[in-house]
């Protein structure tokens, strides 16, 4: 397949060596490191698949220039989800396939399955109370973590006791706490802990290495491709 490759930092490195190992061509990078390419720059002959890790601020942006441009987009970066309907909308609009994750590694996405499971079943028997917490390194901008959130979101709709969510700690009973860290190099490690009075649960996942971020994404990338619609890792893994 031909990349495009939106952003040029930690993820975008390690996609374009991993892609590379598995015969795949780098069409190009769009990065302040590559001067002078835009993503308007490429077509679908040119490039089969955009895959885009960039700013918050940038991400919805460059989401659309890929729609608009008729290329398939897999999207991770977070923080821009307010202008996701907008996307679904254009993907619908150009019949232009997108695909957008929180996350992409593989034991993420079965973290939140069995996040959604646990919630549900917690909420059955009461008495406890939960909350998140996310741990990063110092360069990740956006807080809560959008794998923190999603989580949340999954409790909020499997744990009626929780309506909303406020990221620090929180007395009121019908928020959840969502607890960011920044500190050293953490990869990313969430942790979601039912406590109650008798005992603790927790559901954990600590990353050691970006590699199965760059995995995830690249089985997007080479997944995306002659679909039609919006879809997320719940499509890709049959969740």
């Amino acid at each position: 397949m031909k990349l495009l490759l939106i952003g040029y930092g930690k993820m975008g490195q390690a996609i374009a060596a991993q892609a590379t190992a598995r015969g795949h061509q780098i069409a190009g990078i769009v990065d302040p490191t590559h001067p002078g390419v835009q993503i308007t720059d490429f077509t679908p002959e040119t490039a089969d698949v955009a895959i885009e890790f960039t700013h918050p601020d940038a991400a919805f942006g460059n989401v659309r220039a890929c729609l608009q441009q008729g290329i398939p987009v897999v999207c991770g970066s977070t923080g821009w989800l307010h202008h996701f309907q907008e996307a679904q909308a254009l993907s619908q609009e150009t019949g232009t396939p997108l695909f957008y994750a929180s996350n992409y590694s593989v034991g993420v996405n079965l973290f939140f399955h069995f996040n959604e499971y646990i919630a549900a079943k917690m909420h059955q028997f009461g008495g406890y109370d939960v909350q998140v917490r996310e741990i990063h390194h110092t360069q990740k901008v956006d807080q809560p973590s959008g794998t923190a959130l999603t989580a949340a979101e999954g409790i909020l709709r499997h744990f009626p006791a929780k309506t909303t969510w406020r990221n620090e700690a929180t007395d009121a009973a019908n928020e959840l706490a969502v607890l960011s860290e920044r500190t050293g190099a953490v990869v990313g490690t969430h942790i979601v802990t039912y406590h109650s009075t008798a005992d603790t649960i927790e559901l954990k996942h600590e990353a050691h290495t970006r590699d199965g971020f760059v995995q995830g994404a690249l089985l997007a990338a080479e997944w995306l491709p002659g679909r039609k619609g919006v879809f997320g890792m719940k499509d890709l893994l049959g969740l």
